[in-house]
């Protein structure tokens, strides 16, 4: 069995309306992407949660999949006609054959050393260091596989400063990544925080993966950002978030709150450009400054004065 591609190359006013006319007519996905990725051209695009932009690849192309025995010329004389423009439509097909679809997806992630003793390690893999510390993670449905710089950011400050015995709350846990670290590099109890029920899960089982004391955590699903609503929340020695910009500076408060005096609070998720509006923020509370950069994201850190 295979499939066959249409590639058709828009701006961003055709983008939406022929990704639906390609979907009516029978397409088994669409994908709408920048028609320069990976080239100087590139065009950058970065939302914040709450924040809809509506923003589209000025110069874009829609991918779209079909079964082998689709008619692509009448499904391109449909779309021509949808989008209602002059121009011809400038477009490719291409075949994709069948495949191995599971090794060929576990044959993009491999293991991923993030200091000379952590390593993460999908469940496929050999562990290439035994005595190092090998996170086993496989890519799922929550944020942190451990290939995004923010999360590699995060996992180096703990294995430098993470002291033994510590009490760590991981904001926004996603896959669970930080706090399985955590875990791993001796905190006596780790506090996994998220909106994402699904996060909470994959948090979870993550956990038990790896093979974690289950008395030393506890992920927990919360849609709340008020600190009355945490004061039963024991000061952590380390709290860490790995969010975005505009979400730290709206918890700002209750984060503040969950850190012991002398405490340490560890931010990830922002952009060089947002540093400075998300350490002014948080000097109210804390002795700030970058502790890291990585492709253009930063690592704040601070002290709770």
């Amino acid at each position: 069995m295979s499939w066959i591609t249409l590639i058709i190359e828009t701006d961003a006013a055709h983008a939406e309306i022929l990704s639906d006319a390609l979907l009516e007519q029978g397409a088994l996905s669409v994908d709408i992407h920048d028609a320069a990725a990976d080239t100087a051209d590139e065009q950058m695009l970065f939302g914040e949660p709450g924040e809809p932009s509506g923003e589209i690849w000025q110069h874009a192309e829609i991918s779209a999949l079909f079964n082998e025995n689709a008619d692509i010329n009448k499904i391109l004389r449909y779309v021509a006609h949808i989008a209602q423009s002059d121009q011809q439509l400038n477009y490719r097909t291409e075949r994709i054959e069948e495949q191995d679809w599971v090794r060929l997806t576990q044959s993009q992630f491999g293991p991923i050393q993030i200091s000379p003793r952590l390593w993460i390690v999908p469940t496929w893999h050999q562990f290439p260091d035994s005595a190092a510390i090998n996170l086993i993670l496989d890519p799922g449905l929550a944020f942190g596989t451990g290939s995004h710089p923010t999360t590699q950011l995060c996992l180096r400050w703990l294995d430098q400063n993470l002291q033994p015995g510590s009490n760590v709350v991981d904001y926004g846990c996603g896959s669970g990544i930080l706090a399985i670290a955590a875990l791993k590099l001796g905190a006596r109890h780790v506090a996994g925080i998220d909106i994402d029920p699904q996060a909470i899960k994959a948090s979870e089982e993550n956990a038990l993966r790896n093979q974690c004391d289950p008395s030393k955590f506890d992920f927990t699903a919360t849609q709340s950002t008020t600190p009355q609503d945490f004061q039963s929340q024991e000061q952590a020695d380390i709290v860490v978030a790995n969010i975005l910009a505009n979400p730290l500076i709206l918890l700002a408060p209750l984060l503040s709150q969950i850190v012991r005096p002398h405490g340490h609070i560890v931010l990830s998720g922002i952009l060089k450009e947002q540093a400075e509006e998300v350490r002014d923020t948080y000097q109210r509370w804390f002795n700030m400054s970058i502790d890291g950069e990585q492709e253009g994201w930063v690592l704040l850190t601070g002290s709770k004065r």
